[in-house]
């Protein structure tokens, strides 16, 4: 059970931070997330904003250097460097941090004022060694958007629950806090990793340090708008997920590490393989009746006149499958709790994009996942390199 349970607790000193943005391509997002950051509610004096430009073809290292002349009494630095990755970007920042604590923070995301003065307190002791703040989606526009925010309400629920256990497993890119002595200790960033996030996560767990999730504060961030966009995102981070838990494999079912080598580990994995068989299942019978009815009509070919003219109903109670109802049931009813919850837990009310929204995010969403599954699976068989 992770012993830092306190919800409440107060900034007593204000040590120097050291916050990086590594940014690619990002001109329409970096001014508003820096601004986020010059607003939080901590001395200026007290922290450095290192901008990594990873060799953006657009105007990001030129509004970097607007936002630095803008500010002169904040300390920015812009770091450039040839396309290495975002891996490269933070070790490069890393590098040259001067602060006690080191804050990721991903160019499309911005941090509520009171971030750093709710996190710093919760390094309690030394084997703390990551705090995480309630990720949001920002702004949700259109419905696509509006899923992921109720997908993120969700899991930050979720990652609630695993933070008590010390199970967290990816400590994200929006304002995660580290202790900067401890990353450089354990070798830095994986600089060839498509999910350095998770594999640092991964890398800390290794080492039985603990990860503190908090609910309070909170990050919002940009979700991708569309289809293409979001099945990237989502593939890049289940495939992530799958190959660091087989790089790490030495902690399943390992009891030196406890609940997170006997519980979360093999959830990362049967994760993925549970999406697969519910988004197959689904589409079995889903489509098994019309592909039945084509079949059929094949013997008449296509006559489906007579079919209409002398159709009749003939629906008895005793037709329904009840063992399927009782199952349906009982899993909405559990979703159905679970969303309360998450509801609760995150401030948040679940029916703020309206009830035609949350009832696609719970009936339908998993089939999109669940198809992101699948072609993980078939870009780890045919080996299909990607990139950050």
């Amino acid at each position: 059970m992770n012993h830092d349970d306190k919800k409440n607790k107060i900034l007593t000193e204000t040590p120097f931070v050291t916050i990086t943005i590594p940014a690619y391509n990002e001109q329409d997002s970096l001014a508003g997330t820096v601004h986020s950051v010059l607003a939080l509610d901590y001395p200026k004096e007290k922290y450095e904003l290192l901008i990594v430009d990873d060799g953006s073809t657009d105007t990001t290292a030129h509004i970097a250097q607007e936002l630095i002349t803008q500010h002169p009494s904040y300390t920015i630095r812009l770091i450039s460097q040839q396309n290495q990755g975002k891996g490269a970007a933070l070790n490069n920042a890393l590098r040259q941090a001067q602060g006690i604590y080191f804050v990721c923070l991903d160019a499309d995301s911005f941090v509520a004022r009171n971030a750093l003065q709710k996190m710093l307190p919760h390094f309690t002791d030394a084997k703390v060694a990551a705090v995480l703040p309630a990720l949001k989606i920002h702004n949700p526009k259109n419905k696509l958007e509006k899923l992921q925010w109720y997908e993120y309400i969700i899991n930050m629920f979720y990652k609630e629950l695993m933070g008590k256990l010390n199970c967290v497993h990816v400590t994200p890119g929006p304002f995660s806090v580290y202790r900067t002595a401890t990353l450089r200790e354990i070798g830095y960033f994986d600089e060839h990793n498509i999910t350095e996030d998770l594999e640092i996560a991964l890398r800390l767990q290794s080492h039985n340090y603990t990860i503190v999730q908090l609910m309070d504060p909170e990050v919002l961030t940009i979700g991708p708008s569309t289809m293409k966009e979001l099945y990237t995102q989502r593939n890049r981070w289940f495939k992530g997920a799958t190959l660091n838990v087989l790089k790490y494999r030495k902690m399943l079912f390992n009891k030196q590490y406890g609940d997170f080598g006997f519980m979360q580990m093999p959830t990362v994995l049967l994760s993925g393989v549970i999406a697969i068989i519910l988004f197959c299942t689904a589409l079995y019978y889903g489509l098994k009746p019309y592909v039945e009815n084509v079949y059929y009509l094949t013997f008449v070919q296509f006559d489906f006149m007579p079919f209409l003219t002398h159709f009749q109903f003939n629906f008895t109670l005793m037709d329904l499958n009840y063992i399927t109802i009782f199952v349906a049931a009982t899993m909405l009813i559990i979703s159905v709790y679970i969303m309360r919850k998450s509801e609760v837990r995150t401030n948040e009310r679940l029916l703020k994009y309206g009830f035609l929204t949350i009832t696609i995010y719970m009936l339908f969403y998993f089939l999109f996942l669940g198809a992101v599954w699948v072609g993980v699976f078939y870009d780890i068989i045919r080996q299909k390199k990607q990139q950050w």
